[in-house]
């Protein structure tokens, strides 16, 4: 199975925690920067992981306008999960909800709960067990399919 991992990372934390995601997901995986995928990057996959920090209660501006570049249906067929990082407090954003409405929006078919990754403080580093729930979350997702 063709898989995709695209993340947005302002500080190394989302990135950590998509190539991850990506080691256990299997042997046809790439891992790709928000800034870099375009539609293109969309044949042939099968299953895709979004992930960005929260920013502004909101995944990034950047991940969002990339988003704004697919079409209607170009994620029909393909099964998908996103997930966010974010700072550990009462009160906070949400970005893995509103990256995975998009996606669905678009055609794609989410097979496994999103999934919020904490951060120590606005730059991090990763709470302890965080890279070990990223793992366990994938094996979930591989799972499903």
């Amino acid at each position: 199975m063709k898989a995709l991992v695209v993340y947005d990372s302002n500080f190394g934390n989302t990135k950590l925690i998509a190539e991850e995601v990506a080691e256990n997901l299997g042997n046809d995986v790439r891992t790709l920067s928000v800034r870099e995928f375009t539609p293109k990057d969309m044949v042939g996959v099968e299953l895709l992981v979004l992930g960005s920090p929260i920013n502004g209660w909101n995944a990034t501006a950047t991940t969002m306008k990339v988003l704004d570049r697919f079409k209607e249906h170009d994620f029909a067929g393909v099964k998908f999960s996103t997930f966010d990082t974010r700072v550990k407090l009462f009160i906070h954003g949400d970005a893995k909800d509103k990256l995975a409405e998009v996606i669905a929006e678009k055609g794609g078919e989410l097979i496994a709960e999103p999934r919020e990754f904490y951060v120590t403080g606005r730059v991090g580093p990763l709470f302890q067990g965080e890279i070990e729930s990223a793992a366990q979350w994938a094996n979930q997702i591989m799972k499903k399919i």
